[in-house]
C-alpha cells in the first residue's frame, strides 16, 4: 500500500525511474459503518471524504461531518469519518453500497431507479466574462502539478466568472479530483461560490451530477460529452462546455 500520490519505478529496459500515478482502494466508513470503498489516489483525502459525502447526499451541510482519520491498511486507506447523529441516522435508511471504480462511480447501484440519486435541485449558470474559459485553461496546467509529473491524472478547478482560477484538485479518476474539489470548496469563504468548474476530462453525467449537487451551475470539459451527460445538464438547467480547448468550446447545454 503507497499513501504517498506518485511513486517512483524504473520501467523494463529504462536508464531512469519514472514517476506514476497512484491508485489505492480507499474506503470510506461513517461511525465505524463501511459505506463505500473506491479506488484514488491519496492526497487531499479529507476534502475527498466531504466532497464526496457531499455529494451523495451523506451531509445536508459540511458541519455535520466532524473528523476525518485517514489509517493505512494492508490493502489500502481506511477514512474514518465521524459524523452527527442525525446525518447517522439518515444514512442507515438509505444504505447504498458501491463497488467504486476510477471509471464510473455509478458501478454498485442495485437498480435503474437509483441512478442519479440524491436528485440535485435546478442550477443557474453564472454570466461568463469574455475570455473566461481561455483564461482558466491556461491556469489549469501550473494548478496540476502532480500532473506535470507524471502525465496521469485529471484536474478540476474552481473558476471565477473571469476565468481566474481560484482551486484546485488532482485524482487519477475525474470524479475522485471534482469530490475533491467540491470538499476543498465547501470550506472555503461563501463569497468564492460564484463560479464555474473546468475539468481536464470528458463531460460524464457523473461529473454533471456532482456539479450540480455542489450547486454550481456551469461545467466546462476538455474533451467530449457523453449523450446522457447533455441530457441532464439540460433538464437542471446546468450550462455544459466540452472541447474546451484554446480559442474554441462547444455549448451543449
Amino acid at each position: 500500500m503507497h499513501s504517498t500520490p506518485l511513486l517512483s519505478l524504473r520501467p523494463h529496459g529504462a536508464a531512469a525511474d519514472e514517476e506514476v500515478a497512484v491508485e489505492v482502494p480507499v474506503a470510506l466508513t461513517v461511525n465505524g459503518i463501511s459505506q463505500v470503498v473506491m479506488l484514488a489516489t491519496p492526497a487531499d483525502l479529507e476534502d475527498f471524504a466531504l466532497g464526496f459525502g457531499l455529494g451523495e447526499g451523506w451531509f445536508t451541510s459540511p458541519q455535520e461531518l466532524l473528523d476525518v482519520e485517514a489509517m493505512p491498511q494492508a490493502e489500502g486507506i481506511e477514512l474514518a469519518l465521524t459524523v452527527t447523529a442525525a446525518c447517522e441516522q439518515r444514512l442507515k435508511t438509505r444504505r447504498r453500497t458501491l463497488a467504486g471504480r476510477t471509471g464510473c462511480g455509478l458501478c454498485g447501484v442495485e437498480s435503474l431507479a437509483q441512478l442519479g440519486s440524491p436528485r440535485p435541485t435546478a442550477v443557474n449558470a453564472p454570466a461568463l466574462e469574455r475570455g473566461a474559459l481561455d483564461r482558466a485553461l491556461a491556469a489549469l496546467h501550473a494548478a496540476q502539478p502532480m500532473n506535470a509529473r507524471c502525465g496521469g491524472l485529471h484536474g478540476a478547478a474552481w473558476c471565477r466568472p473571469s476565468g481566474e482560477l481560484v482551486l484546485a484538485r488532482e485524482d487519477i479518476g475525474r470524479h475522485n479530483a471534482l469530490d475533491k474539489l467540491i470538499g476543498a470548496l465547501a470550506r472555503q469563504d461563501a463569497r468564492e461560490r460564484k463560479g464555474f468548474v473546468l475539468m481536464s476530462s470528458r463531460a460524464s453525467f457523473e461529473l454533471v451530477h456532482k456539479t450540480a449537487m455542489a450547486g454550481a451551475g456551469l461545467l466546462a470539459c476538455m474533451s467530449a460529452p457523453s449523450s446522457l451527460a447533455i441530457a441532464t445538464a439540460r433538464a437542471l438547467g446546468l450550462q455544459l462546455w466540452a472541447f474546451v480547448r484554446e480559442g474554441r468550446a462547444t455549448r451543449y447545454a
